[in-house]
């Protein structure tokens, strides 16, 4: 079945918006078990809820595999999405796989790449003008990855960090690593110091597309102001 290029888009945001919907509920679901300090692994509501999340990601990527134009250029370029969209963590309930609670809780957190990366699609996709649509995904994929990151720092060094006395202590310290400013607590877990070099990783890469943006900005500002002199001149 051949489709158009209208009736591709149309599929394509119906796809979007379900798979934005689902990963809205994943990150509420996984902030209420962190919060209230729930173990998650004997979570059956839970761990089912995942699974079948999971599940529609899988769908999610075969039918857009389905209706691509190139089908081998789409399978080369979101492949990633589908290795993160596996249900590992049901899988290593289920095979009797020993790892520790550490790693478990970082396994709980890949299909929330998954969910990073539909919010960004979604953004690009409603998005009319390109450059705005790109500063508006990096903006989005920086507060979902230090929310992430706040989440998992305040799981791993709560009880073990003094500093850590709750969530926005943890909130905290995440924005200030990202602006690379840098904040008076030290992580001591590895998980922390690990986060402690992605953040500010991630800070140097993002915050100078703030000055493209801006200087995009400020040159279509000064286009649009010339054009009415040039035209009473004229």
């Amino acid at each position: 079945m051949k489709l158009d290029d209208t009736s591709r888009r149309r599929i394509r945001s119906w796809l979007h918006a379900v798979v934005l919907v689902l990963s809205l509920a994943l990150i509420l679901f996984i902030s209420y078990d962190t919060f209230t300090h729930r173990p998650f692994l004997n979570n059956h509501v839970y761990m089912t809820f995942q699974f079948w999340v999971c599940v529609v990601f899988i769908l999610d990527f075969f039918i857009q595999l389905y209706i691509a134009e190139n089908r081998w250029k789409f399978f080369r370029r979101y492949l990633l999405f589908l290795l993160i969209s596996i249900p590992y963590l049901n899988i290593i309930t289920h095979t009797g796989m020993v790892l520790t609670n550490q790693q478990l809780y970082l396994v709980r957190f890949i299909p929330l790449v998954r969910a990073a990366a539909a919010l960004a699609i979604v953004i690009s996709f409603v998005s009319k003008n390109k450059i705005t649509g790109m500063f508006a995904t990096y903006i989005s994929i920086m507060v979902l990855v230090v929310y992430f990151a706040s989440l998992i720092f305040l799981q791993r060094e709560q009880g073990v960090n003094p500093d850590i006395t709750g969530y926005w202590t943890s909130l905290w310290w995440c924005c200030l690593e990202t602006t690379t400013i840098g904040a008076p607590i030290n992580p001591v877990t590895p998980t922390g110091k690990i986060l402690a070099f992605v953040l500010s990783g991630m800070g140097m890469i993002m915050f100078p597309l703030f000055t493209v943006y801006l200087t995009e900005l400020v040159r279509k500002y000064m286009k649009a102001k010339a054009k009415p002199s040039s035209s009473t001149q004229s």
